[in-house]
């Protein structure tokens, strides 16, 4: 690390945290991203970055940073994959995963830390993101999911004197979040088939279906630089979403809950088609329903997860009204899957 920030004697005798930052074309914001972390009241013991083949710059600024530790692909292996590799050279027992367009609150690694060293069954810790031009509004309290397998991230769009309450929920936003090594040992990481998105709302369904708690820590506060995706996104995304949903139920949802899930998936897509004449949400699942066998074979007995009550479907684009108000300066507005995807404060659905 730089020589500002040597850990002092006290600090050394914390259990240490390696943080993981995948990215793809973030030489805008990185340098902020970085500082906030060298910043750090209880500095990381590493910080590594998953280069997903940019082209702006940001394998070269990246190399010059001798308190980083470099990963590079030649090509865009997907945010779960890119966060998986880092989670796998990170030697610390508690590894943080950052999305490149944040600066975390120097206190975020040492409020995350706190629930961890408090309850040895705590496998994960949220963040309170809010966006960084807007500043009293949360965009992320973490993840929450209801009985249709509906997931969206808590508390977005309110107040941030909403979001003051710590307390044990679903799951943490792949944004900003503190996973326990032994947690990801037990569980596995990331599943690299859903390159981007729900790939976190997957990974807490899973770590809550093994006995694993998460906390929500207020404190650990991050900000986000950029843009949520305005609207529903590319047609690409679309198409990824709705994959990706078809293989979250069949990996995690009860058995019970079918019936619902069927119901509510199914007035969805339709409405989509019919309404706004957007079909990419059911080409991805038709490659979802293609791919059903290889994801059923992950599925695995388990106890039940908490889970929020249903809502009419009317109500349910309430819960995504925040997105795209966190705007910044034209040029910064970057559509998700162009660059890593995921974790990103975005519909999950």
């Amino acid at each position: 690390m730089a020589a500002s920030n040597i850990r002092t004697g006290a600090e050394k005798s914390r259990p240490s945290i390696s943080v993981v930052i995948p990215t793809r074309k973030g030489r805008a914001w990185l340098p902020d991203c970085i500082a906030g972390l060298r910043a750090q009241t209880l500095p990381p013991a590493e910080i590594l970055v998953v280069d997903n083949g940019s082209r702006d710059g940001s394998a070269a600024w990246l190399a010059a940073q001798p308190d980083l530790r470099l990963i590079t692909n030649r090509e865009n292996v997907g945010f779960a994959a890119a966060a998986n590799q880092g989670l796998c050279a990170a030697t610390a027992p508690f590894v943080a995963l950052l999305n490149d367009d944040t600066r975390p609150d120097p206190r975020w690694l040492a409020a995350l830390l706190a629930p961890m060293l408090a309850n040895e069954r705590v496998g994960a810790c949220a963040s309170l993101l809010v966006f960084a031009n807007q500043p009293a509004m949360v965009q992320s309290a973490g993840i929450t999911i209801d009985r249709a397998a509906i997931a969206w991230d808590r508390l977005g769009g309110r107040p941030v004197g909403e979001a003051q309450q710590a307390g044990e929920i679903f799951g943490a936003s792949g944004g900003a979040a503190l996973y326990r090594r032994a947690m990801l040992d037990e569980i596995g990481l990331f599943d690299e088939r859903f390159f981007a998105y729900l790939e976190d709302v997957d990974l807490a369904w899973r770590a809550q279906t093994a006995g694993w708690r998460c906390a929500y820590v207020p404190d650990a506060l991050v900000y986000h630089l950029t843009s949520a995706t305005s609207g529903e996104g590319s047609p690409f995304k679309k198409q990824l979403l709705g994959r990706n949903k078809v293989w979250l139920v069949a990996k995690n949802a009860p058995l019970r809950d079918l019936p619902l899930i069927l119901a509510y998936d199914m007035a969805a897509v339709l409405y989509a088609g019919l309404a706004r004449g957007e079909w990419h949400h059911l080409l991805g699942r038709l490659q979802g329903l293609r791919a059903l066998p290889a994801v059923l074979a992950a599925r695995r007995p388990a106890r039940p997860a908490p889970l929020e009550p249903l809502v009419a479907p009317w109500r349910v684009p309430q819960r995504v009204g925040h997105l795209g108000v966190g705007r910044v300066e034209e040029e910064k507005r970057v559509e998700v899957v162009d660059r890593i995807g995921g974790s990103e404060g975005t519909k999950r659905n």
